[in-house]
């Protein structure tokens, strides 16, 4: 039997039961995926540094968003490896390539912070 609502939630009950869903989506990404654990250590890290940064509350803010940014992507990418691992453990191309695309968009956010705190802290 599944443990998920019935279908139709409205209102606050679909609110709750997505807040729900969302906390064991954080839980299962901190417990089972170091590299969610490493993002959220850097964002956690930065986003401290970017409250103390001589920086215009707009540059601040983008500082901030480029490291939630990556956090969303690394969910992303840790959701689609879980798919893949799940359909089958055998080796095959398109899985590669789902799971090599999720890390080249990890790459991305990742360049995209260091090119953004670049180009404000450095001018």
């Amino acid at each position: 039997m599944s443990n998920l609502p019935p279908k139709g939630l409205t209102g606050l009950a679909r609110i709750v039961a997505a807040a729900g869903y969302s906390r064991d989506g954080f839980i299962a990404a901190f417990r089972g995926e170091a590299a969610f654990r490493q993002v959220l250590a850097l964002a956690a890290v930065l986003i401290v540094v970017a409250c103390f940064c001589p920086v215009t509350a707009g540059e601040r803010a983008l500082m901030i968003a480029v490291c939630l940014l990556s956090l969303i992507v690394e969910l992303f990418n840790s959701a689609i490896e879980a798919v893949v691992d799940r359909i089958s453990a055998e080796r095959h191309p398109l899985s590669k390539n789902a799971k090599d695309m999720g890390s080249a968009a990890q790459f991305v956010a990742l360049a995209l912070i260091a090119a953004v705190w670049g180009v404000i802290l450095l001018g």
